[in-house]
């Protein structure tokens, strides 16, 4: 699922979650637990605040892709990825280490 999201795009927490019926929350905890190979820094909060895990890497990996920020915040309006096709009807599984959301 991560891996449809491009350089140069990103989604929100509750994006992921709306996506595969899971709270926000859990979307962030599932996150947390993806490989690094992953692109978990495309991923941001609502506000557009990149994520804080894994060193706090996740601004300067999205500014390297050409992401717009502004204030610290991703331009959400700019580089929001919208996923095309059907949801599924039954959402994948995640496992407790986050498999499942590559």
């Amino acid at each position: 699922m991560l891996s449809e999201v491009g350089p140069g795009s990103v989604v929100t927490y509750g994006d992921i979650a709306r996506r595969i019926g899971i709270s926000p929350r859990r979307a962030g905890r599932e996150v947390s637990g993806v490989p690094d190979e992953v692109p978990w820094w495309r991923v941001v909060r609502a506000d557009g605040l990149p994520a804080a895990c894994r060193g706090g890497h996740a601004a300067e990996l999205l500014r390297a892709e050409g992401v717009p920020m502004r204030n610290g915040r991703v331009e959400l309006a700019q580089v929001r990825h919208t996923w095309h096709g059907p949801l599924s009807d039954t959402p994948p599984v995640i496992r407790a280490d986050g498999q499942g959301l590559d």
